[in-house]
């Protein structure tokens, strides 16, 4: 992709359509972006690399970028490979640079390629700036957003905010998605960012005053425009609020007996008024996308049957999802199958102790075995009770 961000800021950053799982975890059928940046000043400054195996597509790019010129900084916001890891390559290619990076970046670099490059580095904090010439760069750090080495850099010539995995979404550049950005990027801010919510409280509150006119991300599209909904929807996530007012069921089922009565609740939910209902069998949807629903709606309702005495095991790992990234501030129903023991109740319940400001519905709803008219009564009072 061809980007011109601003007069003196380029993008250099590549597509990955090859990849299936990002960080061995998160399905990406549309692929992946590894952003990387050029600013073109007095002194040249490169932000970030991409990940290995693009490393001599990127570096061409690069070279085509520079016409002719030689970068004197490389910042390096964020150590994780898929940043970090053609700094050897950069530094062999380009060897008067100086690494720009926190301290904890540093020992990361050392840890991942062997070498610290303790004589070709600058390290850098909190409020440090670094002179380019026209442009002036400003160092935040942002620890655990979402590594304990990440900066963020505001270049306050040209209003830019290189965000390094903040305000990232799954998705190569190439890929124009019809559901726009907030779709993948609250998957993906969910799935990975998702348990350090003070942590990108603390950055916002750095960012507050600083004019914004473009969100350099380390993944995802180039953001510019209107970037309030943008802020908007991070300072929702990371404070557990709640973005959509709808109810989620999600389910597991052996026999299909439970997913009739998930089935069942969201019928009655729809006739009690509630305009968005979501359904997701936890066994044949994406986790993520499931982990993503529910902390995106006010409502939850963990629908599951005993399994081993306790909870059936797909719903278990999926209350796990939840909880390690710290849910809370949300409605939660529990509706339990047991043919001779339920007890996935009590289980989904212990699961959830640690979790802050939970409330509990109180309709209870035991199904033994199959669904039937006692079972009902009690989905209907729960229907009206969430409505």
């Amino acid at each position: 992709m061809d980007i011109t961000i601003t007069k003196d800021i380029r993008y250099i950053g590549v597509d990955d359509h090859e990849l299936d799982l990002f960080e061995g975890l998160y399905d990406v059928p549309n692929g992946m972006a590894y952003n990387s940046y050029l600013i073109l000043d007095e002194k040249v400054a490169v932000m970030d690399t991409v990940e290995e195996r693009f490393g001599g597509d990127w570096l061409k790019k690069l070279n085509v970028a520079l016409g002719g010129r030689v970068p004197d900084y490389l910042v390096v916001q964020h150590a994780e490979p898929d940043h970090s890891a053609n700094i050897s390559a950069f530094m062999a290619a380009y060897p008067q640079a100086t690494i720009v990076a926190s301290q904890q970046a540093f020992k990361l670099i050392a840890n991942f390629y062997g070498s610290d490059y303790a004589d070709r580095r600058m390290v850098v904090g909190q409020d440090t700036t670094l002179e380019l010439g026209r442009h002036t760069l400003h160092f935040l750090t942002a620890p655990m957003v979402h590594w304990p080495e990440v900066i963020m850099t505001y270049d306050s010539t040209d209003k830019v905010l290189f965000s390094a995995d903040a305000f990232g979404k799954f998705g190569a550049q190439d890929y124009d998605d019809p559901e726009g950005w907030a779709c993948e990027a609250r998957r993906y801010y969910f799935g990975i960012v998702g348990k350090f919510g003070a942590q990108v409280q603390a950055v916002l509150k750095k960012l507050e005053g600083r004019e914004i006119r473009a969100i350099c991300s380390l993944h995802g599209p180039v953001l510019t425009g209107d970037l309030s909904e943008y802020l908007k929807l991070y300072d929702i996530w990371s404070s557990y609020g709640v973005e959509t007012d709808g109810i989620v069921i999600a389910y597991t089922t052996v026999y299909g007996h439970t997913r009739e009565a998930a089935e069942y609740l969201a019928e009655q939910l729809r006739k009690n008024g509630v305009t968005r209902v979501v359904v997701n069998d936890l066994a044949r949807t994406d986790m993520y996308e499931d982990v993503e629903d529910a902390f995106r709606h006010s409502k939850l309702v963990l629908c599951t049957t005993t399994y081993n005495g306790g909870v059936f095991p797909i719903m278990r790992e999926f209350i796990e999802h939840l909880t390690e990234r710290g849910f809370q501030n949300r409605t939660v129903a529990l509706v339990e199958n047991g043919a001779w023991g339920p007890a996935a109740a009590k289980g989904m319940r212990a699961m959830l102790e640690g979790c802050k400001d939970l409330t509990f519905a109180e309709s209870a709803v035991r199904i033994t075995a199959a669904l039937n008219d006692t079972s009902r009564a009690q989905l209907d009072a729960l229907a009206k009770e969430l409505a």
